[in-house]
């Protein structure tokens, strides 16, 4: 067997990132919640993509790449992060992104160009598309010369996927000198690959916590999630040990993928307001508004506590306004 150290990693974050309990909420809502700030994890505006990114581009420039593909929607944290990370590596970046949502020159589109990524707005709403023209512009760059990696939405591959396994093991670490137990860990998702991540590090890691992701689009995650999961586990020559209702997906999309939804806008004034702390209307803000409804209706068993991780997606801010 092999250990995640064990695997070709380039250092882009800064680690570990904070592990603190909500004060404020944990005693309104009667059950301590505590929160792993992901945000802050020191590239542009944080996210949990760098994790990811730490592994996908160290494989790439083990490759010799020189050149790095992403996509996402046009307001991508996902896209931002790699051209943040690329732009530390000396690597060009080239975004193919969806003409969908907030395609104006706000938010993280600003990022992108600030970063220095050539960004190119399709439109279509299938991702076979634009991997075609992926490789198609790859395939030119390569005939001159160039070395492309293709890194697909979210960085939710299987090894993508370990950055969020070895996030598990960095905040079992952080519980244990807290004296805190975690009965559950709750994240967005989106794509797959960290909530994969949870699952996978969850079983290796910290036994009997249970994690919840919360689906913010609508593909089928309670297939995508384990089966990222035991692919990760396959790259640490392991297989996935799962327990009984170790995993489950929360739907709560609302009127659509990185549409916001008006029923969460008090969620993330709440968590501002009593803690500081900025979520946004697509990941973070549907992700911890369901986790509150959740626990207001009693659905998170036992006595442990509750983990929210947050994956950032502050840019969203800054291209958006907030529902009522």
């Amino acid at each position: 067997m092999k250990s995640i150290q064990d695997l070709p990693r380039v250092s882009l974050g800064i680690y570990p990132t904070p592990f603190y309990r909500l004060d404020k909420l944990s005693e309104q809502y009667g059950r301590g919640i505590w929160i792993k700030r992901d945000d802050l994890c020191g590239v542009a505006l944080g996210g949990n993509k760098v994790r990811k990114l730490e592994f996908l581009l160290a494989e790439a420039l083990d490759q010799g790449c020189d050149t790095v593909f992403t996509t996402g929607g046009a307001q991508s944290n996902h896209a931002a992060l790699t051209a943040a990370c690329a732009a530390r590596l000396g690597m060009k970046c080239i975004l193919l992104l969806k003409r969908r949502g907030v395609t104006e020159h706000r938010g993280n589109l600003v990022l992108d160009d600030i970063f220095g990524a050539e960004v190119r707005l399709l439109d279509t709403d299938s991702y076979d598309d634009v991997y075609a023209e992926m490789h198609r512009i790859g395939a030119t760059l390569e005939q001159a010369g160039h070395k492309c990696c293709y890194i697909p939405v979210g960085g939710s591959t299987a090894l993508g996927a370990l950055g969020y396994a070895s996030c598990v093991r960095e905040f079992t670490v952080q519980a244990l000198a807290a004296g805190v137990r975690l009965g559950h860990v709750v994240s967005a998702t989106g794509s797959g690959g960290t909530t994969a991540g949870l699952l996978l590090g969850t079983r290796l890691f910290m036994p009997g916590a249970k994690v919840t992701g919360v689906a913010v689009d609508t593909d089928p995650f309670q297939d995508i999630v384990p089966r990222l999961a035991e692919e990760a586990a396959a790259l640490l020559e392991r297989t996935l040990p799962r327990e009984k209702d170790d995993f489950r997906m929360v739907d709560h999309v609302g009127p659509g993928y990185a549409v916001p939804n008006p029923e969460d806008t008090p969620y993330i004034e709440e968590l501002a307001r009593t803690e500081g702390i900025l979520l946004d209307p697509v990941y973070t803000g549907k992700a911890f508004a369901a986790m509150m409804q959740m626990l207001r209706q009693g659905e998170f068993d036992g006595e442990d506590d509750l983990l929210f991780l947050h994956t950032g997606g502050a840019a969203a801010l800054f291209a958006m306004d907030l529902p009522r």
